[in-house]
């Protein structure tokens, strides 16, 4: 099987790109990168009879492999157009998700940017703020109301 799937992996890499390296991993599959591209591509045997998994990632700067982002799981033997189908469906789906915080499910409280503030943050900024001019307010009327009562 893993003889099988190395050699796979090798048709698949001519198939989709015209420069690639393709080494096995520590786990017994085969990894395809992309260097121009920063991508790469890892088939490994499933623990069905005949499947392969087939994760997609991103090659950071430092040139090490970013944790996978899409995968699938096809038949072994399905063949080499299908299986580059289904890898070029899964680098695609990389390079929509590339943005960053791109498909990330934010929750209510959160910003994609960190350069602004929360709506929590700035709910609280409000009260501070409304306060402050309250208490500068009461200050002034009683600062006002000393004075009156003073001069009578």
């Amino acid at each position: 099987m893993l003889a099988h799937l190395a050699d796979t992996a090798r048709q698949l890499a001519g198939v989709l790109w015209q420069q690639h390296t393709v080494y096995r991993d520590r786990a017994g599959g085969v990894v395809i990168r992309g260097e121009h591209v920063q991508r790469w591509i890892s088939l490994s045997a499933t623990g069905t009879r005949g499947e392969v998994l087939i994760r997609a990632g991103r090659i950071l700067e430092g040139g090490t492999s970013a944790p996978a982002r899409a995968e699938t799981v096809l038949r072994l033997d399905s063949g080499t157009a299908e299986l580059a189908t289904a890898c070029r469906r899964l680098l695609a789906d990389i390079a929509v998700g590339a943005a960053p915080d791109a498909g990330r499910v934010f929750r209510p409280d959160e910003t994609r940017s960190r350069g602004r503030k929360r709506p929590g943050a700035a709910r609280v900024a409000l009260w501070i703020v409304l306060a402050t001019v309250a208490g500068a307010a009461v200050v002034a009327a009683l600062v006002a109301y000393s004075s009156y009562r003073a001069a009578r």
